[in-house]
């Protein structure tokens, strides 16, 4: 997996209560365009189109904290392509469920990824240190 990303507002969207990551939808966002830190919400990405793609919905493999230590783990998604899908670089998480689709993080996968039918993308989350872990 490419290198993680953090968007700056994660951090105040987490403690003033706007994401409750044990329980909301985590979704893939696709863009073109390289996304910053600055970025609040879904509507500051640029979109591909998801015309020919499966779902983008992520699945929590656990929410859980020991030791004082938190860790996000979820389960790789695989995307589909039944057709020809825009192409993307970049792969954002963010809050489905939060009204205006708050961001979480990033990812850089260096260069564009085409697909066509038939065709799938694995984003892989690691299973040992989670999508992210809080100290």
């Amino acid at each position: 997996m490419a290198n993680y990303n953090k968007f700056d507002s994660f951090v105040a969207d987490l403690a003033n209560g706007v994401h409750n990551l044990g329980s909301n939808q985590l979704t893939v966002a696709l863009s073109d365009s390289a996304p910053t830190a600055g970025n609040t919400v879904l509507a500051n990405i640029s979109e591909i189109s998801y015309t020919n793609l499966s779902s983008r919905n992520i699945t929590l493999t656990s929410s859980t904290q020991t030791s004082g230590t938190y860790k996000l783990k979820l389960t790789n998604l695989t995307l589909t392509a039944s057709g020809n899908v825009a192409q993307y670089r970049y792969v954002v998480i963010y809050n489905s469920t939060a009204a205006s689709g708050n961001l979480i993080c990033w990812f850089d996968f260096g260069s564009e990824v085409n697909m066509t039918s038939g065709d799938t993308f694995v984003i892989s989350f690691d299973g040992t240190n989670g999508l992210l872990t809080l100290v």
